[in-house]
């Protein structure tokens, strides 16, 4: 009776060690890219990545966007949506990823934009012309212009910014920091540091939904 009693200690203890083990394992994970590496934890936000929704919010979500995109331009009122499903407990931190030809030229658009504190709108412009700016993977940048005109922004001020030095070093730290995280198709989105466990609108919100019930 004795040796049995021993028996079931040494085995409840076995799979307690085994439990621990694949729990920190599954922890690990949460904190890892495509390629199995911990995630660069610094390359998710920069100072000057356009942000929206409380600064405390429990939840930030970080997307690497193409303005080319035209996944990125359908899941943009999805991610919209979860932020007013959960009032005050998303932020939503937007990284550039001009993937696309000639798309860099959009960004540096968006960027110049932003310095003037019309990203947003400059963005939701975009996006809503998109069909008749992009077209075969292809920006062009000379058909945005009029888009622009009702966002009210400085153009002027616009067009002398789009070169200016610190729009493209924004515009490469991005990229740079989209290469160290694996990103290499747009949208990508890390919900609290962690990526996504495979490329979905659905996994998106179940990830989301996992953080806000975590963190309440």
């Amino acid at each position: 009776m004795q040796k049995k009693t021993i028996y079931v200690v040494a085995l409840v203890a076995l799979l307690l060690v085994l439990a621990a083990g694949a729990w920190r394992y599954l922890a690990g994970q949460d904190s890892q890219g495509a390629s199995g590496k911990p995630l660069d934890q610094t390359a998710l936000i920069r100072a000057h990545s356009p942000g929206e929704g409380k600064p405390a919010a429990p939840v930030v979500i970080v997307e690497f966007f193409d303005p080319a995109c035209g996944t990125c331009r359908m899941f943009y009122p999805e991610v919209k949506a979860l932020m007013a499903q959960y009032p005050d407990r998303i932020r939503l931190v937007m990284r550039y990823a001009p993937f696309h030809k000639g798309s860099d030229k959009v960004v540096a658009v968006l960027e110049a934009a932003h310095r003037q504190g019309k990203f947003w709108p400059t963005l939701e412009a975009l996006f809503e012309s998109q069909d008749d700016w992009a077209s075969n993977h292809t920006a062009k940048v000379d058909l945005v212009w009029k888009y622009l005109e009702p966002v009210g922004l400085n153009m002027e001020q616009v067009a002398f910014d789009v070169t200016a030095p610190e729009v493209q070093q924004a515009i490469a730290q991005d990229l740079s920091d989209a290469n160290t995280l694996g990103v290499s198709q747009t949208p990508e989105y890390f919900v609290n540091g962690k990526p996504l466990p495979s490329f979905g609108l659905e996994q998106l919100k179940q990830l989301v939904a996992s953080e806000i019930a975590r963190t309440r």
